[in-house]
């Protein structure tokens, strides 16, 4: 038998054999794919929950190799040859497990976002017989959080079964060979497509709902509007100014690939997207581009983005940008405000590129950088003082 390698480059994928919920299941995947995202992403496993991501809320809580593990912290890869029981192995709407059914009886579930968490974490406290004074309880079922404060129900419930399994509970109920299916087939045996290769196979839309930033960024360009509008109309010149952007393949209905890459700080995402002009009014110098990105670990974004050049006093151009984002994984953590500032930044270094591209009539020779950590933190610190003072002038 081979060794398994070592190292792995980021793009490539490995195979990993496991059980999950008594089947046996082989997935190919990135190595920085967690456990949590093969579970509900490839095998359709939803009941496992991810709330924070960062190992701390207790939602995405299943068993591993019979003992209690968040999913959102393991990645898949670490999982080779272990066995998974996840909530829907615990047992089943027609055989449901004690704990399950204790549940139920106590109303220990409200919204039901914690429940799968709760619902594992227990089984593990109680799985070998250590007795648990109910006044222990709280301590002991702390690493789930309950945003419902459900909590004296759910502490009800995992009393009464302690109370009736002193020697532990019952192994769970679901787990066999047919408990499990792969999406899209018949068999527990799946090839793992990252979001980053989905990303291409579907057509650009956006989510409805709000977005999680809007950006409005207008600039002045010293350069005449038809100049900057020979930029914006070329999606080749467009895509260069665009900061850690590359253009990679020219596709079919006005849409383009590409790769982009975001920093801040140690959070270093690049993007594999894919952008479509759904708009293009050259007499009012107008274009709408949608737009969808992830990358191997889970982050997405989509955004609806529209450009309009117009002349300006003294010749130049006013180029107005405004975007809704909708961003999903690690980069939603930035969180609104940030995500907009960032955003804002670099909408502004993309006009100063889009003038200097206008200006000498073609696309610069190499890839516009995107700004570092303290550019980006400065520049949004400096914006802030300045809406801050623009507030305190208009008070007067």
């Amino acid at each position: 038998m081979d060794a398994r390698p070592v190292k792995v480059a980021a793009g490539e994928q490995v195979e990993i054999a496991m059980t999950v919920n008594g089947s046996e299941v082989t997935v190919r995947v990135p190595p920085r794919v967690h456990l949590a995202d093969v579970l509900r992403e490839q095998l359709g496993l939803t009941g496992t929950h991810l709330g924070c991501e960062h190992g701390v809320c207790g939602m995405c809580t299943v068993l591993v190799d019979g003992a209690a593990a968040r999913a959102c912290l393991l990645f898949a890869v670490q999982c080779e040859g272990a066995e998974i029981v996840t909530v829907e192995g615990l047992g089943s709407q027609e055989d449901q497990h004690p704990l399950q059914e204790a549940f139920s009886a106590h109303h220990g579930l409200q919204c039901g976002f914690c429940t799968p968490g709760m619902l594992m974490s227990s089984y593990d406290l109680l799985a070998d017989g250590t007795p648990v004074a109910p006044e222990e309880l709280p301590m002991e079922m702390s690493g789930v959080l309950c945003r419902c404060t459900g909590y004296r129900g759910i502490l009800a419930a995992v009393a009464d079964v302690a109370a009736e399994h002193p020697d532990g509970v019952p192994p769970p109920r679901n787990c066999s060979p047919r408990t499990i299916l792969s999406r899209g087939t018949d068999h527990a045996v799946s090839d793992y497509e990252a979001p980053s290769t989905r990303i291409h196979s579907r057509p650009v839309e956006l989510p409805a709902g709000a977005p999680s930033a809007t950006v409005e960024v207008r600039s002045e360009l010293a350069v005449p509007v038809d100049k900057a509008w020979e930029v914006l109309d070329d999606f080749h010149r467009l895509a260069a100014c665009l900061p850690g952007a590359e253009l990679v393949e020219v596709l079919d209905d006005d849409r383009y690939r590409g790769r982009a890459t975001v920093a801040l700080g140690p959070v270093r995402l690049a993007f594999d997207g894919l952008a479509q002009v759904v708009e293009r009014v050259p007499d009012e110098h107008r274009l709408r581009v949608h737009a969808q990105g992830a990358d191997t670990g889970g982050s997405t974004t989509q955004a609806d983005i529209r450009l309009h050049a117009e002349p300006a006093a003294g010749g130049g151009t006013v180029l107005r940008a405004e975007a809704a984002l909708f961003l999903s994984g690690r980069i939603a953590q930035f969180g609104r405000a940030l995500a907009g500032d960032v955003s804002r930044r670099l909408f502004e270094q993309f006009a100063l590129a889009v003038e200097e591209n206008a200006r000498t009539g073609r696309a610069p020779a190499t890839p516009v950088r995107p700004p570092g950590a303290l550019s980006l933190l400065a520049g949004t610190l400096a914006a802030r003082v300045r809406a801050l003072l623009r507030r305190l002038r208009g008070g007067r």
